[in-house]
C-alpha cells in the first residue's frame, strides 16, 4: 500500500495499482485501474479531486454506489467510464463525503499473534479505528493453515464458535496463542467514527469490498451484526493529536490493564510530514505509560514504505506487496492487506 499523496500524479498510482496492488486480488479493479491510467478524461475528473480522494478504493466503491456494474466473468471497463463521465457531479459528491475505512476484519487474524503475546488483560487503542471491528479479537474464531492448506491451529471465543471465523495461511514459526486474549477496553481515535447501528453504514462498508471478494463480505456482514451493538469508546478527532486522550480515558476505564494501541493500513493517509512524526507521537505517548508503571505496547500493520524505520527492521524478505507488522517499532513479520496470509520472521 503506497502514501495518499502519491496520487498527486494519479496515472501512475492507478497504473501501480493495476499491476501490483489489484492483479491476483480483483480483475475488476486492475481493469479498472488500468483504464484510468490511460483515460485523460477520467484522469482530469480525478485530479480536480483533492490528492487524498483521488484513491482507486474510494473512487471505485463511490462509482459502484451509483451504480457502475461489476461482472467476475467480463470486467469491463466501460461500465465504471460511463458512471464516472456520465454522473461525475453525484460520484464526486459521495467522494467527498466518505472515505475508505474499509475496517477489514480479516487483519485480526495477523494481528493475533502479537496481541495474545502481551500481558493481559488488554485495553485495545486502534487508531483509524472506523466502525471499530478489529476491536473485538476476542468474538472471533480463527483457523490457521500451512501452505498445502492443512489445518494446525484453531482458535475459538470463551462462549463458543463465532459466526465469524477468519482463515490465514502461516508460514514461519508464528507464536499462535493457545486461547484468545482478554479484552478489558476498546476504544480508539477516527475522523469520522462510524456508527453500525443504524443508516447505510454496513451498506458503504460493503462496498468498499473489492468485487469479487464475496467471503469478505459475507464476514464482513456477519461481523457487523455481532458487534452491532456492542459498546466502544472511540473520539472523533486526528490521531496525531488525539491519542493522549484516547488512553487517559482507557487507563480510567480499565486501570491495571496493558495499554495496546495498533493501527492496520491508516499511517498511509497522513502526508509525508504526520507520517514522520507519528512514531514519535505513539511512542512518547507509551513511555509515560510505562514511567507509572503500567504495560504499554504499539502494534503497527501498514505498507513497506509507509513507517521506512519499522520496515527496515525486518529480518526477513517482503511478501509482495504484503505489510510490515510491528510491535514496539520492531519488524515480525509480513500479512496480507486483508489477512488472508502471515509469513513470521
Amino acid at each position: 500500500m503506497r502514501a495518499m499523496d502519491d496520487l498527486a500524479d494519479v496515472g501512475d498510482f492507478y497504473r501501480d495499482f493495476a499491476r501490483q496492488e489489484a492483479k491476483g486480488e480483483s480483475l475488476t479493479f486492475e481493469r479498472w485501474a488500468a483504464g484510468v491510467a490511460e483515460d485523460p478524461e477520467v484522469l482530469a475528473l480525478l485530479e480536480g479531486l483533492p490528492v487524498a480522494k483521488r484513491q482507486p478504493n474510494l473512487v471505485f466503491a463511490a462509482a459502484r454506489w451509483h451504480g457502475a456494474a461489476t461482472s467476475a466473468a467480463d470486467p469491463e471497463y466501460a461500465a465504471l467510464r460511463s458512471v464516472l463521465v456520465g454522473g461525475w457531479p453525484h460520484v464526486r459528491e459521495t467522494i467527498l463525503a466518505r472515505s475508505t475505512q474499509t475496517n477489514e476484519v480479516g487483519r485480526c487474524a495477523t494481528l493475533l499473534p502479537l496481541l495474545a503475546g502481551l500481558e493481559g488483560p488488554l485495553a485495545l487503542i486502534e487508531v483509524g479505528a472506523s466502525a471499530g471491528l478489529c476491536l473485538h479479537p476476542d468474538r472471533w474464531s480463527y483457523r490457521y493453515v500451512d501452505e498445502e492448506g492443512e489445518q494446525f491451529a484453531r482458535l475459538d471465543p470463551a462462549d463458543g464458535v463465532s459466526p465469524v471465523v477468519l482463515d490465514c495461511t502461516v508460514r514461519g514459526a508464528a507464536p499462535l496463542p493457545p486461547a484468545l486474549p482478554e479484552i478489558v477496553h476498546r476504544g480508539g481515535v477516527d475522523l469520522n467514527p462510524l456508527d453500525l447501528s443504524g443508516g447505510d453504514t454496513a451498506a458503504w462498508l460493503e462496498t468498499l469490498v473489492w468485487p469479487e471478494h464475496e467471503d469478505r463480505r459475507a464476514r464482513l456482514a456477519a461481523a457487523c451484526r455481532v458487534v452491532a451493538d456492542a459498546p466502544v469508546d472511540v473520539l472523533r478527532g486526528d490521531l496525531l493529536t488525539g491519542l493522549g486522550e484516547a488512553i487517559a480515558r482507557a487507563r480510567v476505564a480499565a486501570p491495571g490493564a496493558s495499554i495496546v494501541v495498533f493501527h492496520s493500513a491508516v499511517i498511509a493517509y497522513l502526508d509525508e510530514a504526520g507520517r514522520h512524526r507519528w512514531p514519535g507521537v505513539v511512542t512518547g505517548a507509551l513511555e509515560q505509560v510505562r514511567a507509572d508503571g503500567a504495560g504499554a505496547h504499539w502494534i503497527s500493520n501498514e505498507g513497506s514504505a509507509v513507517l521506512p524505520g519499522v520496515s527496515a527492521t525486518a529480518r526477513c524478505e517482503q511478501v509482495g506487496r504484503h505489510f510490515c507488522l510491528g510491535l514496539d517499532g520492531q519488524a515480525l513479520g509480513w500479512a496480507h492487506g486483508h489477512g488472508r496470509q502471515l509469513t513470521w520472521c
